[in-house]
């Protein structure tokens, strides 16, 4: 077993297959620049697995009986939870005044399923449910908001929802007073909001996983596609525009664009925002 101060290298040839792996089954894609960040993202995995070198730990990964458990360490190991509340809100403001009355007023009766495709730790979903709570939505028609993301650990903490400081970096003192009690550890979300969102694991290159919760007619995947590939990114969305109940929303982080990458989306203003709809 490798000492844990002791680096683990990752040669440039077992560097490209376990990429490549990890591009096929998560999406992510790291370029050649990112050997050493990949390498530090998943060296713990292989110390504490016992493995001689990364090459083992690739083979396990690949052929091993026992790869699916590990596969959620992976995830685990690789994920970004860079997220807060109220960030970006310019999207979110715009679902609840312009683009959820249109919706209701086409379909009235319709359940508003609202699916956050990789919510990491659940403040996104959350900071739906209380804007939703705010302008009296859960009072009007019936809504279900699905929260998912291929990390455990992640949708872990979410379940639990306690939140540190830096989760609230642009969140009203008012809301925060309204919404979170101070407990040990950080601020617990209220019942009345995290009763109103349902947290699942589901990775997106995993279409049976994401099958169900892809039919929602709006589908937050914002600041995910920063880490995939061009390919993964097409896959994605090209599943999306195949189960979306229509007239579907994709809404994506403002860094990020569909233009060259699909054409089932057509790009529309909305609010202080944008929006991708189904054509």
């Amino acid at each position: 077993m490798w000492p844990h101060s002791e680096s683990i290298p990752l040669p440039a040839t077992v560097f490209t297959i376990l990429r490549d792996l990890i591009h096929e089954r998560a999406g992510i894609f790291y370029e050649n620049d990112k050997r050493e960040l990949l390498a530090d993202k998943l060296s713990s995995r292989v110390m504490d697995g016992g493995f001689g070198s990364f090459l083992d730990y690739y083979y396990l990964l690949k052929y091993g009986p026992d790869a699916e458990p590990e596969w959620s360490q992976v995830l685990d190991a690789l994920s970004v939870p860079e997220t807060y509340f109220y960030r970006e809100t310019g999207q979110i403001n715009a679902l609840i005044t312009e683009i959820l009355p249109a919706y209701v007023a086409a379909c009235p009766g319709q359940l508003v399923q609202i699916w956050c495709a990789a919510c990491a730790t659940g403040e996104e979903p959350l900071t739906i449910a209380m804007a939703l709570l705010e302008a009296d939505w859960f009072e009007r028609v019936p809504i279900k908001i699905i929260a998912s993301d291929a990390s455990p650990a992640a949708i872990t903490k979410a379940q639990d929802g306690v939140y540190r400081e830096r989760s609230f970096r642009t969140t009203p003192k008012a809301l925060r007073d309204k919404y979170f009690t101070a407990v040990s550890g950080g601020w617990k979300i209220a019942p009345e909001v995290s009763s109103r969102v349902e947290f699942a694991i589901a990775n997106l290159m995993n279409l049976d996983q994401i099958n169900h919760f892809a039919r929602s007619p709006f589908v937050f995947c914002r600041n995910v596609f920063i880490y995939f590939s061009s390919e993964a990114i097409v896959q994605t969305v090209k599943h999306f525009a195949r189960k979306m109940k229509r007239p579907g929303y994709l809404f994506v982080g403002a860094s990020e664009s569909l233009l060259k990458l699909s054409t089932d989306f057509e790009l529309q203003a909305a609010g202080e925002g944008f929006v991708y709809q189904l054509k």
